[in-house]
């Protein structure tokens, strides 16, 4: 996910936009401002001035007679700090053209060191950006699959209602159970196969082939009874349709128990990110509202845990149901945090997509960026067109969310881009400059991937 700020008063550009701009825009200078922006001068800055003294000049050591008074001479003798060469030597142009010499070969050292390490910085880039392309080109591809026999432990995996072998493939990769993200959907197409996927959770193995994996979540021995599983960043009406698709109970039921947040005791008008992302295993015979009830004291668990004080809990909430949907790696729901920190403390809207898919139904179209519809949509949880926080959270948090939320890190951050959509990779920035670089990234990243997840 991304955040811009406008540029001319009209509704800001998504990252989709964003990408199209790129294509179609004139080319930038040569600091990388868009042409026609205006550049801003830098403050003027005084002349660097060298912080190395002038060297002090070095007299030749004399030695005087062995009466005493060139003891210090003859100790410094004995102990070897100057040579019998040093003493009474006055430096020839030999000696001087053999210092320069030394001098010389130090600094073409330090120029050859310094090209390499350009080139390191500038290889390392390009095999971030385009390994899989490098690795296609020259044979090194690694393989997409896990070998049989490497699956280890127990993983509990989810199928909700609507899943795709395309979204099951990324469910599976991030539980652990494939190695890549593509790697389970690969196989169904390989394999010319379509079956019907019956939400439920499944038990399944770390480090499983796409194969072995496909026949446990096939097989209704594999699929855990009075079992729900929710992951972070769900919102509230994916979580009651994943308890109904576990349980086997109508979702009527918990939409009716789910109705009264005050009978949990949560002074909201919803219970929108009140409902802890969890694996749970309920005895049978338990009613919606008592799963509903464990959930939502789950969550205050976790709140406390943070040292969330009982009248911030909504807004605290709210700030972890952004992190949650914005951030991928965990350093990075504290930057997050941060940033959000840093725009409301600056008065600056928050502008986060999350935000604006939210209020518009469309946060899990596939991709990370928000269509222009969603970012004008004048609704109380577009950040886009309102100041401060949205109505309310935005999906269900868990620990790490809420506590960055609480526990923002130390930084000067305003802007942030996830670049690499496979990785979760973050660049953050404190200049809206430094921001469109990080934007450049990304859209290269998403030309180069066949724009997977952008």
């Amino acid at each position: 996910m991304t955040d811009r700020p406008p540029h001319d008063g009209s509704a800001p550009l998504s990252r989709r936009a964003a990408r199209v701009a790129a294509q179609h825009s004139p080319p930038a200078d040569a600091a990388g401002r868009p042409a026609g922006e205006q550049p801003v001068a830098p403050p003027e800055v005084a002349p660097p001035v060298s912080a190395t003294p002038a060297a002090a000049p070095v007299s030749a050591p004399r030695v005087e007679s062995r009466s005493g008074a060139g003891v210090g001479t003859l100790d410094a003798l004995f102990t070897g700090e100057l040579s019998t060469h040093d003493v009474g030597h006055v430096p020839s142009r030999h000696d001087r053209d053999r210092k320069k010499s030394r001098i010389a070969k130090w600094v073409v050292l330090l120029v050859i060191l310094a090209i390499v390490g350009g080139i390191g910085i500038t290889a390392a880039w390009v095999w971030g950006t385009y390994e899989n392309q490098i690795r296609a080109v020259m044979g090194w591809e690694e393989p997409k699959d896990y070998e049989p026999g490497e699956a280890t432990g127990e993983v509990l995996v989810t199928v909700v209602a609507g899943d795709t072998g395309s979204s099951i493939s990324e469910t599976l990769h991030d539980a652990g159970v494939t190695k890549t993200p593509s790697a389970f959907y690969d196989h169904l197409i390989a394999t010319a196969q379509n079956p019907s996927f019956q939400p439920g959770v499944y038990a399944l193995q770390e480090r499983m082939t796409s194969e072995a994996a496909l026949e446990r979540i096939l097989d209704p021995a594999s699929k855990r009874q009075n079992a729900a599983q929710l992951p972070e960043g769900l919102t509230l009406d994916q979580s009651l349709q994943t308890l109904a698709d576990s349980t086997a109970l109508p979702i009527e039921e918990f939409q009716a128990a789910a109705a009264d947040p005050a009978a949990y005791g949560v002074a909201a008008a919803d219970l929108e990110g009140w409902l802890f992302p969890a694996t749970y295993q309920f005895d049978p015979g338990v009613a919606p509202a008592d799963m509903i009830r464990t959930m939502v004291d789950r969550t205050v668990e976790s709140l406390d845990s943070a040292g969330v004080p009982a009248e911030r809990r909504q807004e605290i909430l709210t700030i972890a149901s952004i992190v949650q949907r914005e951030a991928r790696l965990s350093d990075d729901f504290y930057k997050v945090s941060r940033v959000i920190q840093n725009r409301l403390s600056d008065g600056m809207r928050l502008q986060m997509d999350s935000t604006a898919q939210f209020g518009y139904d469309e946060m899990h179209d596939g991709t990370a960026s928000s269509s222009a519809a969603a970012l004008e949509d004048d609704n109380a949880w577009n950040t886009y067109v309102r100041d401060g926080l949205p109505a309310g959270p935005i999906a269900n948090p868990g620990d790490v969310a809420i506590d960055a939320a609480m526990n923002p890190a130390e930084g000067p951050w305003r802007y942030f881009v996830t670049w690499n959509m496979d990785t979760g990779e973050t660049i953050f920035s404190e200049t809206f400059e430094q921001h469109e670089a990080g934007i450049a990234q990304w859209n290269e990243w998403c030309e180069a991937n066949d724009n997977r997840g952008c």
